[in-house]
């Protein structure tokens, strides 16, 4: 006799958005963390019994779990712990938070602020140094861009710091970018106690928005160690699968870690690099000039030379690679790596481009060729439209040619769409790529919801058992409480997550 289930939800729409096509339900049952039954709400009856608990859905939508394939947890947590930034109306608001968060820390203490996007303000508005000095003239200050290359920083900041920053990374105005701002960061690494409190306040947010697994960028962090006791501890309520920066592989390479060792919960992922850096701070590294600084190209923050290097290391280890590379110059010079360093296999170890926000006709083809997974952020399309970011930075062509989510999958690549944590939020970027400016850009529903389901679970050697809901899978849901094909151009305002489901359990439940 079959047992009966652990958790039934029924009354609902369930999508499946399997591998051979979209098949709808009324009810998902769950024993022992996985999937057991699929059915109408009839049938689904027959698979409880006296201690199955069973949630009516009330006509709810259930897809699979979002997987977030590339976010930066302890940023996202900041925003918890430190002023949030992130939808500040120009930089008096930004002031007035870094200001209130100052008054509750001591004189000795930085004031921090993350998630500010200067480019959603009107006119030219743009932090500086005095607004910074406004918010406090006796602590170090720093406004984190939501980009993570820039920031703005006062004068106690410059003062107590500025002569361990490379002064071709600081501008005028107490504006910073690249090493300088690593600088800030490695003045304030939280300690082992406060990276668990920000992990804890990522997760919570994570579940909030129907996030049930993040491929996350960690570097010279507690993270990982927060994340394996919060598992111990019965505590974790997220997947996380760990991608560590490539100032690590000697480190990941003596303690032998293996990309896809570990647990359920979290596992081993890729080695993690830089190339170019920002289209906001002109570090992205083009291949023609940007339109708004005619002698500017870029920077490589890890040029090419050095990039083969560790993609030879990493590869010829057995480890998954992945790459930032945001300009065109950049994704080509990854491309270059990965075939060299894998002599045409790198799509056995799904090596990835992080972002991939410019990548020619040629590097589509390219990265389908070699079974290279992109992973962009379609949430970076807010800065696509006509008077946009993009087509200050990039001109008309160069903007309507970002970000081809459309092109990539006619390609045939593997997309998985992550967030970056500007915002998480899987819905905002659903969204976006469903209602972007071009047609190249521009997705389905479907193809939306897949790129941030089971594109997440390929990049990281989970389709068998994520990203779909099927017999045998992880128990990961997202039930929302609309339906994004009913609601297809208001996504983001129209639907919202109503419960999230990890492992079986309910670890959010806004119904």
């Amino acid at each position: 006799m079959t047992a009966a289930a652990d958790l039934i939800l029924h009354g609902g729409e369930i999508h499946t958005l399997g591998p051979d096509g979209d098949e709808v339900y009324e009810a998902v049952a769950v024993r022992d963390d996985r999937v057991v039954g699929l059915a109408n709400d009839y049938d689904a009856g027959f698979l409880g019994g006296t201690g199955t608990e069973t949630v009516d859905l009330g006509g709810r939508v259930v897809i699979p779990g979002f997987v977030d394939a590339h976010t930066h947890m302890e940023v996202v947590g900041q925003h918890g712990v430190h002023a949030d930034l992130r939808g500040a109306s120009g930089p008096e608001e930004v002031t007035e938070r870094l200001a209130e968060r100052a008054s509750d820390l001591s004189e000795d203490e930085w004031v921090l602020g993350f998630g500010y996007d200067e480019s959603q303000w009107p006119g030219d508005a743009d932090l500086s140094q005095a607004d910074l000095d406004a918010a406090s003239e006796a602590q170090p200050v720093a406004a984190i861009r939501e980009d993570m290359h820039t920031a703005t920083v006062n004068g106690v900041a410059l003062a107590e710091y500025g002569d361990e920053m490379p002064d071709e990374d600081v501008g005028e105005d107490g504006r910073i970018v690249e090493d300088a701002v690593e600088v800030v960061y490695d003045a304030t690494d939280p300690d082992p106690a406060e990276t668990e409190a920000l992990v804890r306040a990522a997760q919570r947010e994570a579940n909030a928005k129907g996030v049930t697994a993040v491929h996350d960028m960690v570097r010279h962090s507690h993270a990982p160690r927060a994340y394996r006791e919060l598992e111990a501890a019965g505590e974790l309520s997220v997947r996380v699968r760990l991608n560590y920066w490539a100032d690590h592989l000697d480190a990941v390479l003596e303690t032998g870690l293996v990309t896809n060792h570990g647990s359920d919960m979290v596992e081993m992922g890729a080695v993690k690099t830089y190339t170019d850096g920002s289209l906001g701070g002109h570090t992205a590294k083009l291949h023609e000039p940007y339109a708004d600084a005619p002698d500017e190209t870029g920077t490589w923050v890890v040029d090419p030379e050095e990039l083969a290097g560790i993609v030879e290391r990493a590869d010829g280890a057995g480890l998954q690679v992945t790459a930032h590379a945001i300009g065109d110059a950049a994704v080509d010079a990854v491309l270059d790596a990965y075939e060299d360093a894998a002599a045409g296999d790198a799509g056995q170890r799904r090596h990835r481009i992080e972002h991939a926000e410019l990548a020619s006709d040629d590097a589509i083809e390219r990265m389908a060729d070699l079974g290279v997974v992109a992973s962009p952020q379609p949430n970076f399309l807010k800065w696509a439209g006509t008077e946009g970011l993009y087509e200050d930075r990039l001109g008309t062509e160069r903007r309507e040619a970002s970000n081809r989510f459309a092109d990539m999958l006619e390609a045939g690549v593997d997309v998985a769409f992550g967030s970056d944590c500007m915002p998480l939020d899987p819905l905002l970027g659903v969204h976006h790529a469903v209602n972007a400016p071009a047609d190249a850009q521009r997705l389905s529903v479907t193809e939306a919801l897949r790129a941030y389901t089971s594109g997440g679970a390929y990049a990281g050697f989970r389709e068998d058992e994520q990203g779909a809901i099927q017999e045998g899978a992880l128990a990961d849901f997202t039930v929302l409480d609309a339906s994004p094909w009913e609601h297809a151009d208001a996504i983001a305002d129209d639907v919202d997550v109503a419960m999230t489901v990890v492992d079986g359990d309910v670890v959010y439940d806004g119904t």
